[in-house]
C-alpha cells in the first residue's frame, strides 16, 4: 500500500474523460474534477508497465533485495505518460 509523502506532481494529457477513467477505473484511485483538470488521490494503483533487463517480480515491481535501488512501479496512463511508485528510501 502507498502511503502519502507530502509531494505533488501535475502532467498533461490529451482526453480527460479517457484520463479520468484510467485512473479511476484501472488504477482504483479516487478522481475529482477541479476547474483546472483532474486531481487523483493515492495511495493505489496496480497495472505496471514492464522493461526489458529490469529484475521485475510477477506484478511488474523491482524490488530493492535486487540490488537495484527502492522498491519501484511503472505504469501508463491513456496519454502515454510513464508514472512510477516507489517505497521510501
Amino acid at each position: 500500500m502507498l502511503t502519502m509523502s507530502g509531494s505533488f506532481s501535475g502532467f498533461s494529457v490529451d482526453d480527460l474523460t479517457a484520463a479520468a477513467s484510467f485512473y479511476r477505473d484501472k488504477l482504483g484511485l479516487t478522481v475529482t474534477e477541479t476547474e483546472i483538470g483532474l486531481s487523483v488521490a493515492l495511495p493505489g494503483g496496480r497495472l505496471f508497465e514492464r522493461y526489458e533487463g529490469m529484475p521485475q517480480d510477477a506484478r511488474g515491481i523491482m524490488r530493492a533485495g535486487e540490488g537495484w535501488g527502492p522498491d519501484i512501479a511503472w505504469f501508463a496512463d491513456p496519454a502515454g505518460n510513464i508514472l512510477s511508485v516507489t517505497t521510501p528510501a
